[in-house]
């Protein structure tokens, strides 16, 4: 793909929604501009219609931390810059993320309680014991894609954990994961959208099983139990669109932060091999590190609001029922906030400034459960190999939601 400049595009002509220029990796010289000359931008058409960009760390925080100017709810289109497809007959699927206060916390709550820290300390031999077991099954010396052998299978298990899902058929937890975000608007390609629906009720299908399956059971820690033992969402089973949309909203936040940030991480010790360096003579950064792998990564790409009011944000007037638009993956390299901001640095200081977990009422609830899953897989990495090297070209996916890689090529050094 040619480089275009970026420089001699006319401001107002810049639309950073393009899913080729996350599949290209080739979006960072689009949002340094934005960062610079318009941190609030306004796109009058594209793909998605009308939207406002905010791009700098500081006005991300002010959007996604005020709730009441700015909504979230499915009513006025939801969290992403598409709006979701919506055919009548068909289940559109709602979760707690696209709901405003005061229906939003009383269903996030019903959740909550399965990565509180007491929990958490529950999951953490398990989540060791799988680690190291696909860590033992890895071949050394030969060439692998570590998407698949580790990625995509860490956080396909801890899944299966997580919902109480049959152990066996957790690939299909991912497979559905992916399915929620693919969407032609979202990834720039087409799709069929009746095979993608028909996969989706079969999602659907296999958790009303685990939901009867689990009816009348005293509680559990797993999020079926939780929700069923809950007043709020005991009955969810009953209303399909919120129960499809809050299953696949678990799925996705339970696979897409863990999987792309393990695959992001290798890309990033490679690209800096002074930082890998650094690792190695001091493994106790891992905790501090994993926090940079999430700010350099930056998994969900960008949120999606929508003004309930006009609002001066930035010294630009937005309008009431404006799409608004926060871009995470540019306010994680906002140059004013984080020296040096396009490199992996390990023991950056402020890594935890990063917005990649959002902000407010809807910051990530299992952001302490993808670190703990970081934590614990590089310690596990660090303990068997010299270096996880790539080896070959990286392929990533067309999303402007997710930041999905597919494919790793590595070749395993050992200690």
């Amino acid at each position: 793909m040619s480089a275009i400049d970026v420089n001699t595009i006319p401001l107002e002509e810049i639309d950073v929604s393009k899913p080729e220029l996350f599949h290209h990796d080739t979006w960072h010289p689009w949002f340094a501009r934005l960062r610079k000359e318009a941190p609030v931008h306004y796109r009058a058409d594209s793909v998605n219609g009308p939207f406002w960009s905010v791009t700098s760390h500081e006005l991300i925080k002010e959007v996604d931390s005020n709730s009441k100017a700015f909504s979230s709810s499915s009513e006025f289109g939801g969290i992403a810059i598409a709006d979701p497809p919506v055919v009548e007959g068909q289940v559109s699927g709602q979760s707690f993320i696209t709901m405003d206060e005061p229906e939003h916390m009383p269903q996030r709550m019903a959740v909550a309680p399965t990565v509180a820290p007491t929990n958490l300390k529950e999951f953490e031999p398990l989540i060791r014991e799988r680690a190291a077991d696909i860590l033992d099954s890895l071949p050394i010396g030969e060439t692998f894609n570590w998407v698949q052998e580790v990625s995509i299978e860490l956080t396909a298990r801890m899944l299966a954990i997580l919902f109480d899902f049959p152990y066996e058929d957790r690939r299909k937890l991912v497979r559905w994961s992916d399915l929620a975000t693919a969407i032609p608007e979202v990834t720039g390609e087409d799709m069929d959208m009746q095979e993608r629906y028909d996969e989706l009720m079969q999602a659907a299908g296999a958790f009303y099983q685990l939901w009867t399956a689990k009816a009348g059971q005293p509680p559990k820690f797993d999020l079926i139990s939780m929700l069923q033992h809950n007043e709020t969402t005991a009955r969810m089973n009953e209303n399909p669109d919120q129960f499809l949309g809050n299953i696949l909203l678990l799925i996705v936040g339970g696979n897409d932060t863990t999987r792309n940030s393990i695959s992001g991480g290798v890309i990033g010790l490679n690209k800096y091999p002074d930082e890998y360096q650094k690792l190695r003579d001091n493994p106790s950064l891992i905790p501090n590190m994993v926090a940079e792998i999430v700010r350099w990564q930056t998994p969900v790409i960008h949120m999606r609001r929508t003004a309930l009011e006009d609002y001066k944000l930035g010294g630009k007037q937005i309008k009431k029922g404006d799409k608004v638009v926060m871009w995470y993956l540019s306010g994680n390299r906002d140059e004013s906030v984080f020296e040096d901001a396009d490199k992996l640095i390990i023991d950056r200081s402020n890594a935890r400034a990063h917005v990649s977990f959002g902000f407010g009422v809807h910051r990530c609830m299992g952001n302490r459960l993808a670190e703990l899953q970081l934590r614990i897989l590089w310690e596990e990495i660090m303990k068997r190999f010299h270096k996880v090297e790539v080896v070959g070209d990286i392929e990533r996916l067309p999303n402007n939601f997710i930041r999905g890689i597919k494919d790793v090529p590595v070749r395993l050094h050992a200690l």
